[in-house]
């Protein structure tokens, strides 16, 4: 079983010759204990190009020292990583081949540098003689294993400082530490990690440009660069996001579906809405795997929304209200739904459909499918693909305020909901280059997504309601709760399609379009 650890550490430069200062006078510090040396043993592993080295991970397979095993790291800040850990074996476990699987794809991982540490440690006591931190003071021998760079030197050797915060201590520590060492003259190192410096010293530090990066000489996104520029360089944010949140999803982390799902359609926005900038020949494909993905993803994402909405519903009822064994049947009833979407969106990010759809991506980047408009100004395609969009959406919200409430008018608005959505990416495609009035449009139509969005979560909780009261019934249960529930999300309905016109009318203000192309 893998366990996560939020590691929080600062490294700094030293020699065989340095000597650490009285660190009982950093603030909050109140002894230093010795814990002795131990010797660790490391194989880092990567694929031949050093696709995870490259996006600033880490796995390592470690003998040695109390946490023996294999780690692999995400950067989560500077200076911040989560470890993920999984017992010591002679192969990659499969916990951790997984989180792998968005930026490996086809390739095997290799060991690629060994290093060997001699390892001192302190510890940094309170008054109570509980850790804050842990100091150690490493010897390390870096031994390259991958064939290949040139003429570079295959070791390399250094000593470095490494102070890493204890769990639930106070950040604030590491600045008293470091206030002290720098005093005596220790400073910062220049590397991020050991790998960093490892591969660097030893001539295998990565590409800085990913595969598919913006082509030498590119700038950023502006209404005078091209319209090619300004879409490409919006396309590979959202498949640098894909790749990025595919562990998080898998982690099951706060919000990554809900972000991987946006990643996917911003990229088929993006696709449709500028057609006349990337060929659809190429791109149509492409966005009928991302809506295969997306739908994926939103069968979880879905139920949360759904099952967050309910329970907060139910816990805002008078205790009068709440008949029977309302609160377990919810819960039951969600958890059954939310563990069968999981288990599929995890078989689908296991797919090799799911690695096919990343290899395209890279592909469309590495070889961008551009037409004749792609070359032309951003200030002048943008703005008309960003307007028609514009149309689009008015075209759908006119009629479905003029019916009467009921089925036909909740389908006609979830349409309209869609094509707000589609007008806001268009517009947050656009901002890096046509900048604020690009944003204030965006604003705008995100206001009206987000109260047609409200709109269509009380239609899916009204049937999920329905479908509550009739289990209850089946099995003898009062169904009065969940009518009264059903009864509050109509209300609430009724009230966003009476808000409706107010903010329809500031998000078609003609101002906010004629803004775009100034």
């Amino acid at each position: 079983m893998a366990e996560t650890k939020r590691e929080i550490e600062r490294k700094y430069e030293a020699t065989a010759e340095t000597r650490l200062p009285d660190l009982t006078r950093a603030a909050g510090v109140a002894s230093v204990t010795g814990e002795g040396v131990v010797e660790l043993d490391a194989v880092y592993y990567d694929t031949p190009g050093l696709r995870l080295a490259a996006d600033s991970l880490t796995l390592r397979r470690r003998t040695g020292g109390a946490d023996a095993g294999w780690h692999l790291k995400f950067p989560v800040a500077v200076g911040v990583r989560d470890e993920i850990g999984a017992p010591l074996s002679k192969t990659l476990p499969r916990s951790l081949a997984g989180l792998l699987r968005s930026r490996v794809r086809h390739d095997e991982v290799v060991p690629v540098v060994r290093l060997r540490s001699s390892r001192d440690i302190r510890h940094l006591r309170d008054e109570a003689g509980t850790v804050l931190a842990e100091l150690s003071v490493d010897t390390v021998r870096a031994d390259r294993l991958l064939p290949g760079a040139g003429a570079a030197a295959r070791t390399a050797a250094w000593t470095e400082i490494e102070v890493e915060l204890a769990d639930d201590a106070d950040p604030a520590l590491l600045d008293a530490v470091e206030k002290r060492l720098r005093k005596a003259g220790i400073h910062p190192s220049g590397a991020p990690s050991k790998l960093a410096r490892a591969l660097d010293e030893t001539g295998l530090a990565p590409r800085t440009a990913k595969k598919g990066a913006a082509k030498k000489g590119a700038t950023a996104p502006s209404a005078d660069g091209t319209a090619g520029d300004a879409v490409l360089a919006y396309v590979r944010e959202q498949v640098d996001a894909l790749v990025r949140l595919d562990p998080a999803v898998r982690r099951d982390l706060p919000d990554a579906v809900h972000k991987m799902r946006v990643a996917c359609r911003r990229l088929r926005s993006a696709f449709k809405t500028y057609r006349k900038v990337l060929d659809r020949e190429v791109t149509d494909p492409i966005g009928a795997e991302l809506k295969w993905l997306a739908g994926e993803l939103g069968l979880a994402r879905d139920q949360e929304v759904l099952d967050a909405r309910l329970a907060a519903a139910l816990a805002a009822l008078p205790a009068e209200q709440r008949r029977g064994p309302a609160r377990g049947r919810l819960r039951t009833w969600g958890g059954a739904r939310s563990r069968l979407a999981r288990h599929r969106l995890l078989d689908a990010l296991d797919s090799a459909r799911h690695l096919a759809l990343l290899d395209a991506l890279d592909g469309l980047l590495a070889d961008p499918p551009l037409r004749p408009a792609s070359r032309k100004k951003a200030g002048k395609v943008l703005p008309k693909a960003v307007v028609r969009d514009h149309r689009r959406l008015a075209g759908r919200i006119a009629p479905a305020l003029a019916l009467d409430p009921g089925p036909e008018r909740d389908v006609a608005l979830h349409e309209a909901r869609k094509a707000a959505k589609r007008a806001r990416y268009a517009a947050e495609a656009a901002a890096p280059a046509l900048g604020k009035p690009a944003k204030r449009f965006a604003k705008r139509v995100k206001a009206v997504q987000s109260l047609l969005g409200d709109h269509q979560d009380t239609v899916v909780a009204r049937l999920a309601l329905r479908d509550l009261a009739t289990q209850a019934e089946a099995v003898g249960e009062p169904s009065f709760t969940w009518g009264v529930l059903h009864a509050r999300q109509e209300e609430a309905a009724a009230e966003g399609e009476r808000e409706l016109p107010g903010v329809w009318k500031r998000a078609a203000a003609p101002e906010i379009r004629a803004a775009l192309s100034r």
